[in-house]
């Protein structure tokens, strides 16, 4: 969405994208939830070499823009994880703090500011929600499922509002 002449972008999630959050996923598996667990766990993510070579294709032809659920309190580690693994650089956009609601509410809110600057050509995300709803909202989308089903996470970043 967004006019021709604004700069294009493509929107890339990050955990289930780029990141590998399974060695993670047990401190949200059951209750109760141990949100600082998981999340200080982010520094060790492995990288998906699938997220990697797609963001990286994506970086030949387009701006990028990072758009995750994690808490803004991550943007540090994430922006580190970034360099350590060679991601292309791009705006990091995190969850506010506070705001705990379903990650498709959130991220299709934030591409509709974002496609107000900027033609956003492609969302990719894992999560199918995320993805109906960006569709929904007019966006074109790339489903990233080379992390497979993880119910945790999808249970997290809609039911609970944390990724």
């Amino acid at each position: 969405m967004g006019s021709a002449d604004l700069p294009m972008v493509a929107v890339i999630d990050i955990d289930g994208v780029l990141a590998d959050v399974r060695h993670r996923l047990r401190h949200v598996s059951e209750r109760p939830k141990d949100w600082r667990a998981f999340f200080d766990g982010a520094s060790e993510d492995p990288l998906l070499d699938e997220g990697a070579e797609t963001v990286r294709r994506l970086a030949e032809v387009y701006d990028i823009v990072y758009l995750s659920g994690r808490p803004e309190r991550l943007r540090g580690v994430t922006e580190r994880w970034f360099r350590r693994h060679g991601l292309p650089t791009g705006p990091l956009m995190l969850r506010p703090y506070d705001d705990f609601r379903p990650s498709s509410v959130f991220k299709v809110q934030a591409l509709r500011r974002l496609a107000k600057e900027r033609t956003v050509v492609v969302l990719v995300d894992d999560d199918p929600r995320v993805l109906d709803e960006a569709r929904e909202a007019g966006f074109d989308v790339l489903p990233a499922t080379w992390m497979g089903e993880h119910s945790s996470l999808r249970e997290a970043q809609e039911r609970d509002g944390r990724t």
